[in-house]
């Protein structure tokens, strides 16, 4: 019998995303899933479950990218692989803002703004809460309402907004989202 693995999916993969996401992972006692990173994302669903099952211990941080793709690009079958693996168990998903020519948007509980401050409304790239509730733009959420996760975090440009969110200062927004994760998972409990 296989041990699901807690994992949290990030919708971002390019270079500030990674760095910033290995820190936090560092941070938080988990994994990050180095490979995972790219823009757009490489690694297909059966490639990650494989990395993701050998990481040594959880929670592991595993990242997709659509880099503006319409629709369902590579980032996002790969992220509806794996969240929807036998083996794994979706402790929540940290949805990126970004501005791409083609808006896709997705739903969220809630977004944490570039202040570090929890918000019911979306934030945009820099991390600036937007006017709209419960509600994020991207390019890599298309698919996020299809899947029954617990929590479902916005936030602006992973190791960017504006350098709030540097991993030389400890990418905070990043971990904050984490963080959250973590708590309202429960994970600690287990």
């Amino acid at each position: 019998m296989s041990i699901r693995r807690r994992v949290i999916l990030i919708t971002d993969g390019d270079d500030y995303a990674r760095r910033a996401v290995e820190h936090v992972a560092k941070e938080v006692g988990g994994r990050c899933i180095s490979m995972s990173h790219g823009n757009p994302s490489k690694l297909k669903g059966p490639e990650l479950i494989h990395l993701i099952k050998k990481a040594p211990n959880d929670p592991v941080l595993v990242m997709f990218d659509d880099s503006g793709i319409v629709g369902e690009g590579a980032g996002e079958n790969a992220l509806k692989f794996v969240a929807l693996h036998k083996d794994i168990e979706v402790l929540g998903i940290i949805a990126v803002a970004a501005k791409s020519r083609h808006e896709e948007w997705a739903r969220i509980d809630v977004s944490i703004d570039r202040d570090g401050e929890i918000t019911p409304y979306g934030v945009d790239k820099f991390g600036i809460p937007e006017l709209e509730i419960g509600r994020i733009n991207g390019d890599t959420v298309y698919c996020l309402d299809e899947l029954d996760v617990p929590l479902i975090v916005g936030i602006g440009d992973i190791g960017k907004m504006a350098r709030r969110d540097d991993y030389r200062i400890g990418s905070p927004i990043t971990k904050k989202a984490v963080d959250l994760i973590l708590e309202r998972s429960g994970f600690y409990d287990k």
